[in-house]
């Protein structure tokens, strides 16, 4: 058995030097993140490794691990700590070097390696390290698997075994843009501006898109870990300001933006409009469906309900599935259902074969963008924007619950919906249509009018979303129903923003 792991030790201290920090709070639902130095150390990366390693011996996958690290000033020590770690369980490593995530997903295909771990924070600040995670490709960790690896390396049962093997990848780039962009190419030269934030798709994706013939106006590409302008996020109001601005600037078509790993993708129209990523999933779904009538599609529970009430989808014979936030459930709920593609909210896109791989990555989406805007034959972004269904609807707005409480007050929600439902009440003098339990309660009523009641995953607080199709007072009046009876549970505290 391994040394158990501690959350005690501090920095400058010989104990620090010389034991595993690793604490509890890092192993997420579908991933792992500490502050690096303050909750984990390079020996409780070890231990990480060595977890993971015997991890993948318990489920019975081949040992072989594809392995890469986003851009920070620590991230390849990170990465070959947990190598170490890898190595010490038995597990041959595939070291692909600097790379996105979904590389590294990409890197399970190529390289024939089951097994994934990308070092990446995503688009937390610098400061933040983690793991992204799989053993089933193109699948990632969920709750599931991660409750065993959080036991398996707090409670010391990493297991050491002979066989472990390094291999180092060389130019692994060219292999993964040579991939991305075979077969695409745009008919004309779109002009899109190229948002990286400073993170590590900086190196990527402005090359992958020059290759499909658009001309790449690249902003903030140069990589820089201390992120000096904002964040590499593109749900941060800050970067789609930026993102906005640039394109009125250079008189682009588009701006596509990616967070710090490279496996989301945001999109800002040709006047500087944002466009929510669920909006962007209508009109991806509209384009993929006028090639494949009857395709269906997984969309997250916070999701425009436009994809119900879309004349074009419907004229397309499109099915759609509300299901789980969060980019391991709807990648996992995409392969199983064998959807043509999963839409997420904060930007993950998920597009099956031939399309895709069934992975979420940002390049590939953004293609996917390009190519439904070269296929609109002149059409501008914001006029495809136009044409989808007018609604109103609310940001996603975060009141207060701890983390103890919260999803005891999601489970009173819901049944309180479910009572209204079953007893055939009314909520704002309509009868309720549709309920979706998955995640949370997400309760539609007669007009289309729909809000979101769900605990948040990596925070102390619920997540409250409402839209309408009809009207903004319906919408608001959406909003004040669920909040009042939010207010009947006296944990719930103050909201981060309200409509």
């Amino acid at each position: 058995m391994s040394e158990k792991p501690r959350s005690d030790l501090k920095p400058n201290s010989y104990d620090y030097e010389n034991h595993p920090l690793v604490t509890a709070n890092g192993f997420r639902e579908y991933d792992a993140r500490w502050l690096f130095g303050k909750e984990l150390n390079l020996l409780g990366v070890q231990a990480l490794g060595l977890g993971l390693g015997t991890y993948f011996h318990e489920v019975g996958v081949k040992p072989s691990v594809a392995v890469g690290h986003d851009f920070r000033a620590y991230s390849m020590s990170v990465k070959q700590a947990l190598i170490i770690g890898l190595m010490n369980a038995g597990c041959e490593v595939h070291d692909i070097g600097l790379a996105l995530t979904p590389m590294a997903y990409f890197a399970q295909f190529a390289l024939d390696c089951p097994a994934v771990a990308m070092v990446t924070a995503s688009h937390n600040e610098n400061g933040w390290t983690g793991v992204k995670m799989g053993a089933q490709r193109p699948l990632t960790f969920g709750p599931e698997e991660m409750t065993r690896l959080k036991d398996i390396v707090l409670g010391g049962e990493g297991k050491a075994r002979p066989g472990g093997a390094y291999v180092h990848v060389p130019d692994f780039r060219e292999l993964y843009l040579d991939a991305l962009t075979k077969g695409h190419k745009l008919s004309r030269p779109i002009r899109v501006v190229e948002g990286c934030g400073n993170g590590t798709a900086g190196a990527f994706a402005p090359e992958a898109l020059r290759r499909i013939g658009a001309e790449v106006v690249p902003m903030d590409a140069e990589l820089d870990y201390t992120f000096p302008k904002y964040n590499p996020n593109p749900e941060d109001m800050h970067m789609l300001h930026a993102m906005g601005d640039a394109v009125r600037e250079h008189k682009a078509e588009l701006c596509l933006g990616f967070d710090g790993d490279g496996d989301r993708c945001g999109v800002v129209d040709d006047t500087g409009a944002e466009i929510f990523a669920d909006k962007i999933g209508v009109l991806l779904a509209r384009d993929m469906s006028s090639s494949q009538p009857g395709a269906k599609f997984v969309v997250d529970v916070k999701s425009t309900g436009i994809y119900e009430i879309d004349p074009v989808l419907k004229k397309n014979g499109v099915t759609v599935d509300y299901w789980k936030t969060g980019h391991s459930y709807m990648k996992r709920r995409t392969f199983e259902l064998g959807a043509l593609a999963g839409f997420e909210k904060s930007g993950h896109y998920f597009l099956s074969p031939p399309l895709g791989r069934g992975y979420d990555d940002g390049i590939v989406a953004g293609i996917a963008v390009l190519e439904m805007l070269d296929r609109a034959g002149g059409t501008k972004t914001s006029q495809l924007v136009a044409s989808l269904p007018k609604t109103w609807s609310s940001p996603t707005m975060a009141p207060f619950a701890p983390d103890d409480k919260k999803y005891a007050i999601v489970d009173a929600m819901v049944k309180e919906f479910e009572g209204l439902k079953a007893r055939g009440e009314r909520v704002l003098g309509q009868t309720i249509t549709k309920l979706v339990t998955v995640n949370g309660v997400r309760v539609t009523l007669a007009d289309g009018t729909w809000g979101l009641v769900r605990a948040s995953s990596n925070k102390p607080s619920l997540v409250v979303v409402v839209e309408s199709p009809v009207s903004e007072a319906n919408m608001r009046a959406m909003f004040h129903d669920i909040d009042a009876r939010l207010k009947r549970h006296p944990e719930v505290g103050e909201y981060d923003q309200k409509i």
